[in-house]
């Protein structure tokens, strides 16, 4: 089986449809099993609670909020059960996303939660904001930058683990001082393949062997590296020094700059890391593959929008989509430049600062084939967002929308399907999106 990169997610809490909390929990279904509806027609939610009848009859404070964007309340009240079921309705006038959030007590005063939602005419959802007039100006410096820093890859071998697959850890020079330090596997046979990279979701943590080895027991020339100027494997005490001291909050560093964002470093290590992959005698020279999940679904379509020998990107639930969607009355993807991650700094600078790294704006430049997965409940990187992304791709494209779905891997059994569907494909030279 395939790595999925958001069956685990350390930094990013997991947001399901339904939260199970002791003997109680909310289920919500809208009454379209797509979750997709067009501006001015009505979603009809319904919201049961399972369990023990006794502990159902026991519920306390039911209560409901409908978030437009989901930022805004435009509607809240008690929720009116019969037999532990109800219905709510709402609609949308305009292109974007209602998501509902149900919550209530036990009867030992613990809460119990859940989210329902609903996209309406996805294809109009524009970007909150204008792309810079000097965004192409800007990267063509950044890239021109790091292109005096000579690559110096470095390879030390090391026991794979698996038979047939040869495994190497790898360093590369980066901008300003910095290093990439990631895992590279291959087949051990003589032999040129598909390359791919595989990059990461938020967090500060070890990389694993098993993600690249079994994609090169598959036939993959595979790099993996870490988001951070961090060594590849660690121990878990190690990692953690290091995102409770001085990666805490890693998203804010630097981030009311364009030139001092921690972002820039991760960005460039992306297309570094691609562009090595290029290099090597043991790539095909035809197939080179990004893929990840959440903030490695950021990377992935600013991978592609900087590095033209990218062939397909594939970005489950990416990161850093409209950054600038307050403005548009609508919640913004992680990292939240302008609301969770700005500390106070100014507004207008952080706000700025943002536009330059929003992968809305990459999303335009992207000339290869992608595929994007989003889920109807996800808080942390909201469909509205993920949209506004994908309809800015000219390139070959196609979505998955999944209703239920929220950050985590439950109810992304859909992408996942695509994702086999499109990684097989690829790697045979097929035509993308597959049929």
């Amino acid at each position: 089986m395939h790595y999925r990169p958001l069956r685990a997610i350390g930094f990013i809490a997991a947001v399901f449809a339904t939260i199970s909390v002791l003997a109680q929990e909310f289920s919500v279904q809208p009454d379209r099993e797509s979750g997709i509806y067009k501006a001015g027609e009505t979603v009809k939610w319904t919201i049961e609670v399972k369990g023990e009848a006794a502990a159902v009859a026991a519920l306390q404070s039911p209560t409901y909020q409908i978030k437009s964007g989901g930022l805004n309340v435009s509607r809240q009240g008690p929720l009116q059960l019969t037999d532990g079921k109800t219905t709510i309705e709402a609609q949308s006038a305009e292109a974007g996303w209602l998501l509902l959030d149900v919550s209530a007590k036990d009867a030992q005063g613990k809460d119990i939660r859940a989210f329902g939602g609903a996209i309406f005419s996805p294809e109009q959802i524009k970007p909150s904001s204008a792309c810079p007039d000097d965004f192409d100006a800007f990267w063509r410096a950044k890239l021109q930058e790091l292109s005096k820093v000579p690559a110096d890859a470095a390879l030390q071998e090391d026991q794979s683990g698996r038979d047939g697959v040869k495994y190497y850890s790898i360093t590369m020079n980066n901008i300003r001082g910095t290093h990439i330090r990631g895992q590279l596997a291959r087949p051990a046979r003589e032999g040129k393949f598909p390359a791919m990279l595989i990059v990461q979701w938020a967090g500060v943590y070890s990389l694993q062997k098993s993600w690249v080895t079994d994609r090169a027991a598959d036939g993959w020339l595979v790099l993996n590296i870490q988001a951070h100027d961090l060594p590849a494997l660690e121990s878990d005490e190690f990692f953690k020094q290091q995102g409770e001291g001085p990666l805490k909050n890693y998203p804010g560093i630097g981030n009311d700059d364009r030139e001092t964002s921690y972002f820039l470093r991760m960005y460039l290590s992306c297309y570094r890391a691609a562009e090595y992959l290029t290099t090597r005698d043991d790539w095909d020279g035809k197939v080179l593959v990004v893929t990840g999940g959440s903030q490695g679904g950021l990377q992935s379509i600013v991978t592609a929008a900087l590095n033209p020998k990218i062939t397909a990107a594939l970005a489950n639930v990416p990161a850093g989509c409209d950054n600038t969607g307050p403005d548009a009355n609508r919640a913004p993807g992680w990292p939240g430049w302008i609301t969770w991650s700005r500390a106070g700094k100014d507004l207008a600078k952080v706000k700025q600062a943002s536009r330059y790294y929003d992968v809305v704006n990459f999303a335009a430049r992207v000339k290869c084939s992608v595929l994007v997965g989003t889920g109807g409940v996800d808080t942390t990187c909201p469909p509205v967002g993920v949209f506004a992304m994908y309809n800015q791709i000219a390139a070959p494209k196609e979505i998955v929308f999944m209703p239920l779905a929220g950050h985590g891997g439950r109810f992304h059994g859909k992408y996942n399907i695509r994702d086999d569907a499109w990684t097989s494909a690829a790697k045979a030279g097929g035509q993308l999106p597959p049929k």
